[in-house]
């Protein structure tokens, strides 16, 4: 099943793919590779939440934005590579979680980007995992991922 078929599926549709808000391109392709830029969980332009996890966020919550961060890097993989059908797997999936001194479930956190990959790519979203607590990410947000594609 093609990756726009199963969104469809899914009942997931892509967002538009976030501006940067510095110096870089939101995904670049190399080989059959393509590498996105730390995405933030937003949501029509907006941050859904600012603050750590394990204070102001609630890991639940937090679990959410990484799905969101997930899907706003397919996005932007898609828009690098002339469309999402182009993408045909997950290889490597990195998490920072803005998160208290005391927080340690950035795995759980990170899971949400992880599991969204997996319901859309199947077999081929298996990948290998990062999952760090950092003090700030880029406007506060409590969430950042960075995922690697495979595409054809």
């Amino acid at each position: 099943m093609s990756v726009s078929a199963r969104l469809i599926e899914l009942g997931i549709e892509l967002p538009s793919v976030v501006p940067p808000v510095a110096a870089y391109v939101p995904a670049k392709a190399h080989g059959d590779l393509v590498y996105t830029a730390g995405q933030l969980p937003m949501v029509s332009g907006v941050l859904p939440a600012a603050g750590k996890v394990g204070g102001a966020v609630e890991a639940s919550d937090a679990q959410s934005y990484a799905r969101q961060c997930a899907l706003n890097a397919i996005a932007a993989a898609a828009a690098a590579v002339g469309g999402v059908d182009r993408l045909t797997g997950v290889l490597k999936v990195t998490g920072f979680v803005a998160s208290t001194a005391d927080f340690t479930g950035q795995p759980g956190v990170i899971n949400g980007a992880s599991e969204v990959l997996g319901e859309i790519f199947g077999e081929a979203g298996r990948h290998a995992r990062s999952a760090v607590g950092v003090p700030v990410l880029p406007l506060d947000s409590p969430v950042e991922v960075e995922v690697v594609f495979s595409f054809a």
